[in-house]
C-alpha cells in the first residue's frame, strides 16, 4: 500500500460534509457518519483496554489482549464497510471466532446471580466501558440499517463482541482476584 495520508488536513470538511470511501459526500450529521464515528470510538476503547490488559502481570489476561488486537482489525474493517455503502467484509467467521473465545473465557466463571456494576478495578471498569461503547456502536449501525442496507454480519459481530467484553470483565475480576461489584436493590 502506498502512502495515503500525505496531508492530514484537506479543508474539504470545513462546511459540515465529509467524503465516503466511494467518493460521495454526505453531511457529518448523517446516520452513516454517526455509525462510523461510534465504530471508530469503539476501536479506541478497545485499544485502551488492550493496553490495560497488557499492563497486568497476570498470564491469563494476555490471550484476551491478543484476541482483542485481532478484533481491532475487524472493527477497522467494519468502519471501512460503513464508509462504502453496499460493501461487505465482515462475515460469519468473525462472529464465530468471538463466540469461541467467549466460551473459553466463560468456561471457568461461576454462574451470574445478579447484575454487575462497572467497577472493582480500573481494568474491569475499562472492559465495561468498552462494552458500553460497543453497544452504542451497534445501536447506531442498527439505526443506519433503518435508512439503508447494512451488512447483517457486522451487526452480529458487534452484538457478540459486546457479550465478549462483558465476559472479559468477569474473567478479569476472577483472575485478578477482585470481587465483582454486584447491584443492590
Amino acid at each position: 500500500m502506498g502512502k495515503r495520508l500525505s496531508k492530514i488536513y484537506t479543508r474539504t470538511g470545513d462546511q459540515g460534509e465529509t467524503g465516503l470511501g466511494d467518493g460521495t459526500r454526505i453531511s457529518k450529521r448523517h446516520p452513516r457518519l454517526e455509525a462510523i464515528g461510534n465504530v471508530d470510538e469503539l476501536n479506541s476503547a478497545i485499544g485502551i483496554l488492550i493496553e490495560a490488559l497488557r499492563e497486568q502481570p497476570v498470564a491469563e489476561l494476555q490471550p484476551p489482549a491478543d484476541f482483542l488486537r485481532g478484533c481491532q482489525h475487524r472493527i477497522f474493517d467494519l468502519g471501512g464497510e460503513l464508509s462504502i455503502p453496499g460493501y461487505a467484509i465482515i462475515d460469519a467467521t468473525h462472529t464465530e471466532s468471538i463466540e469461541q473465545s467467549l466460551d473459553e473465557l466463560n468456561a471457568n466463571l461461576p454462574p451470574l446471580d445478579n447484575f454487575i456494576l462497572p467497577g472493582g478495578s480500573r481494568l474491569i471498569a475499562e472492559a465495561h466501558l468498552a462494552r458500553a461503547v460497543c453497544r452504542r456502536a451497534e445501536r447506531s449501525v442498527v439505526a443506519l440499517g433503518d435508512e439503508g442496507e447494512v451488512n447483517p454480519h457486522g451487526l452480529t459481530f458487534l452484538n457478540r463482541l459486546s457479550d465478549y467484553l462483558f465476559v472479559l470483565a468477569r474473567h478479569a475480576a476472577s483472575v485478578t482476584h477482585v470481587e465483582e461489584v454486584l447491584w443492590q436493590k
